[in-house]
């Protein structure tokens, strides 16, 4: 995951699911992750950019929820929306997103993480 401030600073987060996940199950596991902590960090305002456009497209209800794994993602994720003045969810085409796409790469494997990513 990668954050990024107002003002252009960023911080790299690695999020490592422990138990065998489809891609779009890893997704929902990253959004979910993050917007638990941005939420720990007291921001308000949110955007959410994701390569995938299942997942973006359900979370912005475009497309319904067909797997009954994916529509608990969806409930507890807006169950967080609340804490914030707003969000929006944005896709990303994954040639656009090679700053995330590298970072979850590091997530499902059991590379050494480089100093100044955080696990």
């Amino acid at each position: 995951m990668l954050f990024v401030s107002p003002n252009k600073d960023k911080l790299r987060y690695v999020l490592r699911v422990l138990f065998p996940a489809s891609n779009n199950i890893a997704e929902y596991e990253a959004c979910l992750h993050g917007i638990r902590l941005v939420v720990e960090m007291r921001m308000r305002r949110l955007y959410v950019h994701g390569d995938s456009a299942l997942v973006i497209n359900q979370l912005n209800k475009e497309w319904d929820t067909t797997h009954e794994k994916m529509d608990l993602y969806c409930k507890e994720i807006r169950k967080w929306e609340s804490n914030f003045y707003g969000v929006e969810y944005i896709h990303v085409v994954r040639d656009k997103n090679q700053a995330a796409d590298a970072l979850s790469k590091l997530g499902s494997s059991w590379a050494q993480i480089p100093q100044g990513i955080f696990v």
